[in-house]
């Protein structure tokens, strides 16, 4: 039976390094055939030590999966809420902002206390009913089909009314970013939506956890180019971070 290697225990060292590794980066540093590499991942990721990626391979799952925010709201909540708490000082002079669906622009929601009369636009329920009885702000709920799964509404009634709406900013959670894919999510319905309120803002800031880097949902939203503003915890790939910031985006590493 084969057993692991030194090159192998050199693979799995730069890719918990750096979360994730092409196959030309595996080659440059294992100085072997790319046939060789690839025959490596499969037997690492048979061991259940990585996930086999397009053209490499990643610590985590590259593919997101559409669960229930219930069950979202369980994850990284300490991570969330300091993300929440660093996209606050983006708020500045902005009459109005989106904030879409998820539950770490929920943990924003949750924290935003504005000294001035703020409108917030969004499709998710659980935000517009945090913010109602607060001081301060009006919301513009977003109308349609209510998704179980995200308590956010998605389809057509919602996209007409982005029609007629800008905003200077707009806060979006998404399942996975990824350098070459872009910005995604994990539910069709709701892609196009997320797509409507891309074109409202400005300015649109991502707020993920350290997870969904290198991960890619159904739904692709946006590109890269087409974000201003990533938010996330210490934990995300330090490699991902400098190619995410060549792009011309600010990462933002809440502490």
């Amino acid at each position: 039976m084969r057993n692991i290697t030194k090159r192998h225990e050199s693979i799995i060292k730069l890719i918990k390094a750096n979360g994730s590794a092409t196959i030309p980066e595996l080659i440059e540093m294992t100085k072997v055939s790319g046939v060789t590499i690839r025959k490596d991942l499969k037997f690492l990721e048979d061991k259940n030590l990585l996930f086999c990626t397009r053209g490499g391979a990643s610590l985590t799952n590259p593919y997101a999966n559409d669960r229930p925010i219930v069950e979202k709201a369980l994850i990284n909540p300490e991570k969330k809420q300091k993300i929440a708490k660093a996209a606050l000082e983006l708020i500045k002079e902005n009459d109005s902002i989106m904030i879409g669906s998820g539950t770490t622009v929920f943990e924003l929601a949750r924290l935003l206390q504005p000294t001035n009369t703020l409108t917030v636009i969004t499709p998710a329920i659980k935000v517009a009913l945090e913010l109602s009885g607060k001081s301060n702000i009006e919301v513009l709920q977003l109308g349609g089909l209510v998704r179980p799964n995200s308590s956010s509404v998605a389809g057509v009634h919602a996209e007409y009314i982005l029609d007629n709406i800008s905003c200077g900013l707009l806060f979006l959670g998404v399942d996975g970013i990824d350098v070459d894919f872009g910005f995604s999510i994990s539910n069709l319905a709701e892609a196009g939506l997320n797509q409507k309120m891309i074109k409202s803002a400005q300015n649109v800031a991502v707020l993920a956890d350290s997870t969904k880097f290198g991960k890619r949902g159904i739904g692709k939203i946006c590109d890269i180019g087409d974000v201003q503003y990533i938010i996330t915890d210490t934990d995300a790939p330090p490699l991902l971070i400098k190619q995410l910031e060549k792009r011309g985006i600010k990462v933002i590493v809440a502490s």
